[in-house]
This record gives C-alpha cells, sequence and structure tokens, in this order.
C-alpha cells in the first residue's frame, strides 16, 4: 500500500501510521510525495496522541518508490491526485483526497491536524476492517 500526498509531511504519513497501526498484520504501508518538505511536527504529535509513533518517518519522493509493487496506491490530497504519475505495477489506484491541516489559521492547526488524523482514521477502519 502507498500513499501519496504532495509534501508527504501529513496526511500520506498520518495515513502510513494508520494503517500500520491497526492492520498491520494484514497490509504494509509507505507514504510519498510529489514535492516532499519534511515530516510535519504537529502531524507527530497528533498521532502520539493515539499512541501511534511515526517520528522515525521521513519524506520521501515518489521515485524512490516507483519500480515497487503496491496492491493499492491511493492518493491523499487534490494536488497529488492531479500530479501523481501512474505506477504501472499498482494493481489498483485511488484518489481519497483529506483537507489540508496546514492551511487552517496557526491557532487552530493542531486541532485541524487531529481532525484531519480522525477522518483518515475512519476511512481506513471502513475501508480495510473488511479486508
Amino acid at each position: 500500500m502507498l500513499f501519496i500526498c504532495t509534501h508527504n509531511s501529513a496526511r500520506s504519513q498520518m495515513a502510513e501510521g494508520l494503517l500500520n497501526a491497526r492492520f498491520g498484520d494484514r497490509f504494509l504501508a509507505l507514504s510519498a510525495g510529489t514535492h516532499p518538505t519534511g515530516l510535519h511536527p504537529l502531524a507527530v504529535q497528533a498521532m502520539a496522541e493515539i499512541g501511534i509513533d511515526i517520528s522515525s518517518h521521513r519524506s520521501k519522493h515518489i521515485a524512490e518508490l516507483r519500480d515497487e509493487e503496491f496492491h493499492y496506491v491511493v492518493t491523499v490530497c487534490d494536488r497529488a491526485g492531479e500530479t501523481c504519475p501512474f505506477f504501472p505495477r499498482a494493481r489498483a489506484q485511488y484518489h481519497t483526497p483529506f483537507p489540508d491541516p496546514t492551511s487552517y489559521p496557526a491557532e487552530t492547526e493542531l486541532d485541524a491536524f487531529r481532525t484531519v488524523r480522525d477522518m483518515i482514521a475512519a476511512w481506513i477502519e471502513k475501508t480495510f476492517a473488511p479486508l
């Protein structure tokens, strides 16, 4: 499973951490970005609040994983959905956008990260628990 977002700093990183924590016995998730910038500290904090440590993650460019075979490739932001190349070795590609938590005012940004984290968690439960 590969989660892709533009910067590979928040949404794709949280999705990777959530899927591995909840369904790591059945899936292996990785994440990458079309223009990686580094792991966002509020993503790390929001995930730590629910007991998932993503502090050792690093932002990766999709080119690093281009030759890997994935069952699923999921873009989790609109920008990546528009610019993400086709992964020829993926069995299926999906686009499931989530809001950008960094687009909120600084005073509400942590709450935005928590909200987006919870949205991704709900989607992962709904999508992967039955598989």
